[in-house]
């Protein structure tokens, strides 16, 4: 089972709304056990999405979804306007 953690960090002030636009899409995607946080430590204004995958083959099938799903797609609609950097974390549950 591989866990996917993507942190973005959100714009002075975007931080909430970003969140809310990654809830609904994550829904819309229907991506397993997923959930939203955000920051109470370390650097400011982190919004992460995590959520599990069977494998790695499952990872790139999520991506192959965010690239074709017109729903998802749709849901995710100007959210590279909230956010400066980000990154992505692929772990192993073991």
């Amino acid at each position: 089972m591989i866990v996917v953690r993507n942190t973005l960090v959100a714009k002075p002030g975007q931080a909430s709304a970003l969140a809310a636009q990654i809830k609904k899409a994550a829904a819309v995607a229907g991506f397993p056990n997923a959930r939203v946080l955000t920051d109470i430590t370390g650097e400011f204004n982190r919004v992460m999405l995590e959520y599990q995958v069977d494998s790695i083959g499952g990872f790139e099938k999520t991506l192959h979804t965010y690239a074709t799903d017109q729903k998802l797609r749709e849901a995710m609609k100007g959210y590279t306007d909230l956010w400066t950097t980000g990154t992505r974390e692929l772990l192993r549950i073991v």
